[in-house]
């Protein structure tokens, strides 16, 4: 570890930065959830400051090795290393997708080093819903002393002051990262005959619907009712509804009877699946994407749907002027949106298109704001020593 210097100058340079990875042990995939993408655009960044010489993605927190960490990222964008060689090689530890033990970071703050915790869901929801309904625990309030909390944008309301007050840190809003990278390599990789990307001239759609269902931020009912009312205003506009991810909610009593009084459910267009991967799915079966969230309009499936050019009907004010935007819990109007898009897609599709990667640009690891903020922060941490 880079010690024995207060002088901040010094220290920020040349730092060696770790960011920290779930692994376990069998099957893991990039498209279980979004965290583990986040993590390698991550250091896919941090590898562009300048303030920042080496980069690792450090394995902890699950049952999984070397080996599986490698089966699980192929090609990773920095070397793997485990807690025990992060403890002494590191001036930096994020806290990502793996929590860190709280002796472990006593011992590495102890040294010298700096840990952030960088939030990238809903933790307040997630943890509320989890007390109340006796669920499995996500984040731990272990009482470990971070240096720092960094999070999005989509979590200042929900979030911020419950980081800022629970863990006792400060909390700075940081830019969302993505990058085509792993869905390009991903699409490479499909059959032949499929190609990921939005075909124009169909008859009528076939919408998907990708909420989890895990958690009230992202659930399936609002785009259902969107598709449902479209359906009732121009029946001839829908081929097929596709509701991914709710092969476990549709057994559910409330559910199937909400399910069963739509349209769109009577008359035979929708179907209730289980998860699949988004590119996968896309290629055979999706022309139009609909979507809905609460407090949480940051989302890869937004950005994937995009950069294929693909319609996304949705109520994020977070994506720029990107798709077909409705407001807040409004599925009626949801519904004049998909009718819009169906009835204008096609037509607009070039400077939808164009829109769509003039906005992701923004996003990208490599863009030059993204790796001025996060090398900003960073010194940040630093300067506070000679402060």
């Amino acid at each position: 570890m880079n010690t024995g210097t207060h002088d901040s100058a010094i220290r920020t340079q040349g730092l060696k930065v770790g960011v920290s990875l779930y692994v376990r042990k069998g099957e893991q995939s990039l498209w279980e959830n979004g965290i583990f993408q986040n993590c390698l655009f991550l250091v896919m960044l941090l590898r562009q400051v300048p303030s920042v010489a080496e980069v690792y993605l450090v394995i902890g927190g699950g049952d999984g090795d070397f080996d599986d960490a490698r089966r699980f990222i192929k090609d990773a964008p920095a070397p793997l290393i485990d807690m025990t060689d992060a403890a002494t090689r590191l001036d930096l530890m994020i806290e990502m997708s793996a929590q860190l033990d709280r002796a472990w970071i006593a011992n590495f703050r102890e040294r010298g080093g700096k840990v952030v915790s960088m939030r990238v869901g809903n933790d307040y929801v997630i943890d509320i819903e989890r007390m109340t309904f006796d669920l499995p625990h996500a984040l731990l309030i272990s009482g470990a002393r971070y240096d720092e909390i960094w999070t999005l944008a989509e979590y200042e309301n929900t979030c911020m002051p419950y980081y800022r007050s629970a863990m006792r840190a400060p909390v700075r809003i940081m830019p969302h990262l993505w990058s085509p990278l792993v869905l390009e390599r991903a699409a490479a990789a499909l059959p032949e005959g499929q190609r990921f990307g939005y075909e124009p001239g169909r008859r009528r759609w076939r919408a998907g619907i990708f909420e989890p269902n895990i958690c009230m931020v992202k659930t399936s009912q609002i785009p259902m009712l969107c598709c449902e009312s479209a359906h009732r205003a121009n029946p001839d506009m829908l081929e097929h509804v596709w509701a991914y991810n709710t092969f476990k909610t549709r057994d559910h009593a409330g559910f199937r009877s909400f399910a069963n009084s739509l349209d769109i459910v009577r008359h035979g267009l929708t179907s209730f699946e289980g998860r699949f991967p988004f590119y996968q799915v896309m290629t055979q079966h999706v022309d139009a994407v609909v979507t809905h969230q609460w407090e949480n309009p940051q989302n890869y499936l937004y950005y994937e749907t995009l950069h294929g050019g693909y319609p996304l009907v949705h109520n994020s004010h977070l994506i720029g002027n990107c798709g077909y935007r409705y407001e807040d819990f409004d599925c009626e109007e949801g519904g004049r949106a998909l009718l819009h898009a169906f009835a204008t897609h096609d037509a607009n599709l070039a400077s939808y298109r164009r829109d769509a990667q003039a906005f992701l640009a923004t996003l990208h690891p490599e863009y030059a704001e993204n790796v001025y903020a996060y090398g900003a922060a960073i010194a940040a941490l630093f300067d506070k020593e000679s402060a």
